[in-house]
C-alpha cells in the first residue's frame, strides 16, 4: 500500500469520530500517535522487546478528553507474558481497580523503604488519575478537605517528601482519598450482551453525508475563497510559484474543513464512477479554471515525457536526471530549487551539480517542466 495513503489513513483515524476501531495486519509501531487509544489487541506474536514496547506506547498517552485514565491489553496470542519480564516499560499500577484503602493498608505490610516508596508512588498515580475526572463542584471540596490543598498541590506535596513523611501524610488524610473514591465518575461505560446488529451503513464526507454534498462543500469553499487564501490563489492562478511550504499550509487548512485528497477521491469515485488518483491540486485548478480530472501520477509522466519528446538532444545522463526529478515529483510534487536539497539530490550535488549536468539551464528546464505539468 502507498505510504501516503497509510499517512493519510492514519490521519482520518485520529480526526473523525468514526471508525473507533483500527485493524491491522502490521504492527502498531511508531508514526502512530492517537490520544484516544484505550485497548490494545494483541493478535501476532514478535519476540522483539522494542517492538512490543512500541506497541505499548501508542496507547500509554493521556486523553483527559474522553476521561481516559488507562489502557486495557487483550493478549490472544501470549506477546503479553512472553515479553513482560524482559520489557522495560512497567504499569504503574499493576490493577488499575485497586483501590485507595488496599494500597494505603497494604503499606505497613512492606518491609524495605524502596517497597514503600513504590507504594506512595502507586497512590500518587493513582490520585493523578482520577483528578482529571474532577469537575470544579469536587475540587472545591477537595480543598476544602485538605486544608485548601489542591489536588495538583496535594499530590506535588506527597510526591516530594520523604517516605516516612508521606506515609503519614497519606494516612492523615484517608478522608481526602475516601472522598475521591466516593466521587462519581463523569464517564460511564455500558457493556452489552445483546448480539451485534447492522442497522445502517453510511459514509460521511466532513459535515455532509452524501459525495455530492461534499464536493458542493468543496467547490463553494474554493470559490469563497480564491481571493483570500494566498495559497490557494498561487495553485489556481500562478502553480510555479508554489512552495513546499505553501503547500503544507494549504493542506493544514483544508483539513481543518475536512477536504482532503483521500475523501475527494472517495466522493468523486461514488458521483462519477470514475476512478482518478487526482492530488489536492487537481481538484483545485478543476474547480478554478476548468483543469481537467487527471491523475497526479499521470500529470507528472506526462510533464516529463512531452520534456524529454522536446530535446530530443538530450545525452543519456541528462535523461537519467530527469527520471529522477519525476520520481521526486511523485514524491512530493513541488518543483523549484528548493526541490534540489532534497535528499534526493542533494548527495548528488545538489542544485549546483544539476544545473552543471543541464549546461547552466536547469531553471529553464524547471520552468518547461512546471509549464507541462500545469497547462490547460
Amino acid at each position: 500500500m502507498d505510504k501516503k495513503k497509510i499517512q493519510e489513513a492514519i490521519k482520518r483515524f485520529k480526526n473523525e469520530d468514526y471508525p473507533s476501531i483500527v485493524v491491522t495486519v502490521d504492527l502498531l509501531t511508531t508514526g502512530i500517535d492517537v490520544e484516544e487509544i484505550e485497548n490494545l489487541v494483541f493478535m501476532r506474536r514478535i519476540r522483539s522487546r522494542i517492538l512490543f514496547e512500541q506497541m505499548l506506547g501508542r496507547a500509554t498517552r493521556l486523553c483527559p478528553e474522553i476521561g481516559k485514565t488507562h489502557f486495557e491489553i487483550y493478549d490472544a496470542v501470549g506477546v503479553y507474558n512472553t515479553l513482560e519480564p524482559v520489557s522495560t516499560m512497567k504499569p504503574v499500577v499493576a490493577n488499575p481497580a485497586t483501590t485507595f484503602d488496599d494500597l494505603i493498608d497494604g503499606i505497613d505490610s512492606l518491609d524495605t523503604d524502596r517497597a514503600r516508596k513504590n507504594q506512595i508512588d502507586l497512590i500518587v498515580a493513582k490520585m493523578r488519575r482520577n483528578k482529571s475526572q474532577m469537575s470544579d463542584k469536587y475540587r472545591a471540596r477537595f480543598e476544602q478537605i485538605t486544608g485548601g490543598l489542591t489536588p495538583e498541590k496535594f499530590i506535588e506535596k506527597i510526591h516530594s517528601m520523604p517516605v516516612d513523611k508521606a506515609i503519614e501524610t497519606v494516612k492523615n488524610n484517608r478522608q481526602a482519598f475516601e472522598y475521591v473514591k466516593r466521587m462519581p465518575k463523569e464517564r460511564e461505560k455500558f457493556i452489552s450482551d445483546e448480539p451485534d446488529e447492522i442497522r445502517s451503513h453510511t459514509r460521511g464526507y466532513g459535515d455532509a453525508t452524501r459525495p455530492e454534498d461534499y464536493l458542493k462543500e468543496f467547490r463553494d469553499f474554493i470559490d469563497n475563497n480564491i481571493n483570500e487564501i494566498a495559497a490557494l490563489n498561487i495553485v489556481a492562478t500562478r502553480p510555479k510559484e508554489l512552495t513546499r511550504q505553501s503547500l503544507k499550509d494549504l493542506k493544514i487548512i483544508l483539513d481543518g474543513k475536512h477536504f482532503n485528497e483521500t475523501m475527494l477521491q472517495t466522493a468523486w469515485k461514488e458521483m462519477t464512477n470514475e476512478d482518478i488518483a487526482a492530488d489536492i491540486i487537481s481538484f483545485i485548478r478543476q474547480r478554478s479554471i476548468g483543469d481537467a480530472l487527471i491523475s497526479k501520477d499521470d500529470r507528472i509522466h506526462n510533464a516529463i515525457v512531452k520534456t524529454k519528446a522536446n530535446h530530443p538532444e538530450l545525452s543519456k545522463i541528462q535523461l537519467g536526471w530527469l527520471d529522477r526529478i519525476e520520481a521526486q515529483l511523485l514524491k512530493e510534487v513541488v518543483l523549484n530549487r528548493e526541490t534540489f536539497d532534497s535528499d534526493a539530490f542533494k548527495n548528488k550535488g545538489g542544485y549546483n551539480a544539476v544545473n552543471k549536468a543541464f549546461g547552466q539551464k536547469l531553471d529553464e528546464f524547471i520552468d518547461e517542466i512546471n509549464g507541462y505539468m500545469y497547462s490547460a
